[in-house]
């Protein structure tokens, strides 16, 4: 029985990281090492509020999905 209880509560511990998403810094150096090792060149990655107004493309979402990663060729 304590077993039990006790996966249960680590399956809680777990789903509950997961659900915290990634930290926007991690996932925008992330994506902008990917960039560079394309060869991708003047570009700027900016993070905004989710369903904010953002002049370029979407590249990913963090912080649990309340802001969103924003590309711009430029």
């Amino acid at each position: 029985m304590k077993q039990l209880i006790l996966a249960v509560a680590l399956m809680g511990l777990a789903g509950t990281a997961l659900a915290a998403g990634k930290p926007c810094e991690e996932l925008k150096s992330e994506i902008a090492a990917k960039l560079d090792a394309k060869g991708v060149k003047h570009y700027s990655l900016e993070v905004v509020g989710k369903g904010a107004a953002a002049d370029g493309k979407v590249v990913g979402t963090c912080e649990a999905g309340t802001k969103e990663i924003v590309y711009k060729r430029g």
